[in-house]
């Protein structure tokens, strides 16, 4: 595998280094050593696969408050997408700036996302999937959201939402929830 650390430190881009022959390929895509040697120290309490069936399906921008916050690491396995993740870190110097990353099942590039970060993607292509491995469980009361079009993050999506849940439309603007925010992802919170 190949890491990459991104702009907004803890967060990695994955690579896959595939070894093909006649038969096709075969990649390694999770090793635990391997993340420890990056300094990431992650077990995996919980694995979900999200299908989406149409073009232009947004989900996110998901995150938990500490102490239920989540690491993830996500991978396209069908299809594409525009994944993007949000720093939520108070004291970062990156707070509140976004990453896009374009994943896909031929590109087989994964994306490691640092706990107190907010997640989430439109689908490219048809039919698409992601797999998630999760370093905590699901809390339900701990869930937070950002709105995917709000102006404090700037985003540009490459095509328009064509399908979004109810849940993802409702979440409220940043000037309306940052000081909750920063409050809720300190690192006396997330402690």
């Amino acid at each position: 595998m190949i890491f990459v650390e991104t702009r907004l430190a803890g967060a990695y881009t994955v690579d896959i280094d595939r070894r093909e022959d006649n038969r096709g390929h075969f990649a390694r895509v999770f090793c635990g050593d391997e993340f420890s040697a990056y300094g990431l120290n992650f077990s995996v309490a919980q694995a979900s696969l999200s299908f989406n069936a149409k073009r232009g399906t947004l989900r996110g921008l998901h995150f938990q408050y500490p102490p239920a916050a989540e690491t993830k690491y996500v991978r396209c396995v069908k299809g594409a997408v525009f994944d993007v993740i949000v720093d939520l870190r108070p004291e970062s110097s990156t707070y509140l700036e976004h990453l896009s990353v374009h994943l896909s099942a031929e590109n087989g590039r994964g994306l490691y996302i640092p706990k107190r970060f907010a997640h989430g993607f439109v689908t490219l292509e048809e039919d698409t999937e992601l797999s998630y491995l999760i370093g905590a469980s699901h809390a339900p009361n701990a869930e937070g959201g950002l709105r995917y079009d709000d102006p404090m993050l700037g985003v540009e999506w490459p095509l328009a939402v064509h399908v979004i849940s109810e849940r993802d439309t409702a979440w409220k603007p940043i000037v309306e929830i940052e000081h909750q925010l920063k409050s809720r992802m300190s690192l006396n919170e997330a402690a």
